[in-house]
């Protein structure tokens, strides 16, 4: 096992660990303000910086990003009176000496914005510094005096002043050319060609290179960004039972056969396969099918209930394979552009080796007893739940960490784990920051069905992705206002949902009654409101909808507890409607991003749409679903044209392509009529093409 010291551990208690300050390096030659001291002759900045965005609880907590993705930064940046400012966007990798510039730009309101691109996996920084731009402010003043007609020698005087100050700021050819430009400035020739001088782009870029930066404001702290792979925030995942991909049925599914299913599951488009628990499964309070208390001598119990005789979360169920088998499945599955996925449940069942080994992990109960898991009124006797508040944290700590890396060394870089919010949140703050310190391409997906801010706490501390409420959001009203919230709000920045349409525990009222239009629906929707979504297969596919009882969620004759056996091959399967989703994902770049959704007007609340664009507007998609899995619904839909850059108003001729059956149609002006049968399609996915030119009585589309 790795190892911390004690000291490092005790030190996590005192440390917001997932915001270290930086000592930020002073540029070459410039002191910096906060140096100042009362003896000093140059006085304190008179700029001030606030409203610094984005910025998240002051700092403790980064950012989250891709490479490649920008990041914008504004900020409140002024001073007192009317003279110029310059401010600059500071930014590094974390692990870089020198810091690299842009120049901010005012917006209005004295608010100011820059942006820097991520190019690498890791820690990025960003700070911002600025200062009363004297130049700048005796340029504007020399040119409006100009206007005016007024004599303006001094002020050229003055601006060769502030030029030589900066050659001697300035090295090289540039102090040299400076130092001309001081003189030219200076010589008593003509006003105009002098005029001309100061004013001259060329003498702006070189002060604006060597400004004047002793009175600079540099922000009291440094923000962080953290700079992640691709598929921490663009992915489409399938959820299957290893022990259900048996060929034939009334056998236990083995690696071996889940390794034929991988050309299945990548024909559907998807990136990650995703696996329940595939450890040894606890003898002691097994649960039967559909979560019964009698199980008979053959059934499996739940994957979930982790830990025997064979070993705990670190061994493999011996009738799915041995650990060889394992890492065969992971090559076979990279070889079709798959990546595996672990569930990390850290709870225990009673044959678990850590209860014998470590009995200090777990709680007591008066009688002696371990304490099963609850959550009244449900039992779930088949667990037993770690204690985050033993004197022995630290070893536990450690071991839980010890899991990650040791998948991550079979090949694994994804992890989905359960229930992370029953869990404590110092230690997901100090194991996930562990973890992908070491190995900086893991990926940690949240399932925490939890409290709103508790799941936004779980985003902060260092997970990547999110389930969400997406599940439970089936209207109108209820989507807009969640996906408003999910993508314009603060927590666009840190928390990245996965829309999952559904999952072992959650076959939801929609899917159960609203037959094979539901299913396609939730798809749909999942598949273009988030950048990430994933299914739970094959039940998804095959529109399984049938639950354990009226009212509940929970499947009939669920896979959680018994094997089952699936017909890949059924005439109603969606697999091929998925595969083509999931090609319109990859080819259109609009739908690889979260933040930049925008719902559209319709006037009919049983249909939504929206749109999402790449920043060029190069690619544009609009998607309109008929949240109705049983009636044809119709309705006017107004598209924002002049934010799409579409010219002509209410004459505007554009096409929409829909990409699921190819089908194109020409629209004209903002406000066009839909139709959706559920029973055909429920839902377009257009791509909108903007009109190049017309000849005769054809029209061409870009």
């Amino acid at each position: 096992m790795l190892r911390l010291s004690s000291d490092s551990l005790t030190s996590l208690q005192i440390r917001e660990h997932a915001a270290m300050p930086v000592q930020t390096q002073k540029p070459a030659g410039r002191p910096d303000a906060h140096e100042t001291s009362t003896a000093s002759s140059i006085p304190p900045p008179r700029v001030v910086i606030e409203a610094v965005w984005p910025e998240i609880d002051g700092g403790r907590f980064p950012i989250k990003r891709v490479v490649g993705e920008p990041v914008d930064v504004e900020a409140d940046i002024f001073a007192e009176g009317h003279d110029e400012i310059a401010a600059v966007l500071r930014y590094r990798p974390a692990s870089a000496p020198n810091w690299s510039e842009v120049r901010m730009n005012p917006l209005e309101n004295d608010r100011w914005a820059g942006r820097f691109v991520p190019t690498s996996v890791g820690w990025f920084e960003y700070t911002i510094e600025a200062w009363v731009d004297h130049f700048a402010t005796a340029v504007r003043g020399l040119s409006k005096k100009w206007e005016a007609g007024q004599e303006v020698g001094l002020e050229l005087r003055e601006i060769a002043g502030l030029v030589r100050a900066g050659a001697d700021r300035a090295v090289g050819d540039e102090a040299r050319r400076l130092r001309d430009l001081a003189d030219a400035l200076e010589h008593p020739g003509d006003p105009v060609v002098r005029i001309e001088l100061a004013l001259s782009t060329e003498l702006r870029g070189l002060m604006d290179r060597h400004s004047d930066r002793r009175q600079a404001r540099r922000l009291e702290r440094v923000l962080r960004v953290q700079v992640e792979r691709e598929r921490a925030r663009f992915g489409a995942w399938y959820e299957l039972f290893p022990r259900s991909t048996a060929a034939e049925p009334n056998r236990h599914g083995r690696f071996a056969d889940l390794q034929r299913w991988m050309g299945y599951i990548a024909s559907m488009g998807f990136d990650v396969v995703y696996l329940p628990p595939i450890h040894p499964i606890g003898r002691t309070h097994r649960k039967g099918p559909n979560n019964s208390l009698t199980p008979g001598p053959g059934d499996p119990g739940s994957p979930w209930a982790i830990g025997g005789p064979e070993g705990g979360h670190t061994a493999i169920h011996p009738e799915l394979g041995t650990l060889d088998d394992f890492r065969r499945l992971v090559a076979a599955a990279a070889g079709y552009g798959l990546e595996i996925a672990l569930d990390i449940a850290f709870q225990c069942s009673p044959d678990h080796p850590w209860v014998r080994e470590h009995p200090e992990w777990f709680k007591r109960r008066p009688d002696g007893s371990i304490q099963y898991a609850e959550n009244p009124p449900k039992k779930y006797q088949d667990i037993y739940p770690l204690n985050f508040e033993t004197e022995a944290w630290r070893s536990l700590w450690e071991a839980l960490r010890d899991v990650f890396l040791y998948w991550i060394d079979q090949g694994v870089k994804i992890f989905r784990v359960d229930n992370p919010h029953t869990k404590a949140l110092p230690f997901w703050e100090w194991c996930l920051r562990e973890v992908w310190d070491r190995h900086s391409d893991t990926v940690f997906l949240s399932e925490a069905f939890t409290r709103p801010k508790l799941m936004k706490y779980l985003a902060k501390a260092g997970f990547t992705q999110s389930y969400t409420y997406f599940t439970w959001r089936n209207d109108k009203q209820g989507l807009t206002d969640y996906f408003t919230e999910l993508t314009r709000s603060e927590c666009a920045e840190y928390m990245r949902p996965n829309l999952f349409a559904n999952t072992p525990d959650i076959l939801h009222e929609y899917l159960q009654t609203g037959g094979r239009p539901a299913f396609i629906t939730r798809l749909v929707l999942a598949a273009t409101l988030g950048a990430s979504y994933g299914i739970y297969g094959p039940p998804f596919e095959l529109c399984v909808g049938t639950p354990v009882r009226p009212g509940s969620e929970e499947y009939l004759d669920s896979e959680k507890y018994q094997i089952r056996h699936w017909d890949l091959d059924a005439p109603w399967s969606l697999r091929d409607l998925i595969g083509r989703v999931n090609t319109i994902r990859r080819l259109n770049p609009a739908l690889q991003e979260n933040r930049n959704l925008r719902f559209v007007a319709v006037d009919n609340p049983q249909l939504i749409a929206y749109t999402k664009a790449t920043p060029d507007l190069a690619n544009v998609i609009l998607t309109v679903v008929n949240l109705d899995p049983f009636h044809t619904q119709s309705g006017w839909l107004s598209l924002p044209l002049h934010e799409l850059r579409i010219d002509g108003g209410d004459a505007a001729v554009y096409q929409v392509h829909d990409l699921i059956n190819d089908a194109r149609y020409t629209w004209r002006g903002p406000t066009n009529f839909v139709l959706l049968n559920p029973h055909h399609m429920p839902a377009h996915i257009f791509r909108v093409r903007r009109r190049i030119r017309a000849e005769q009585d054809y029209e061409y589309f870009e």
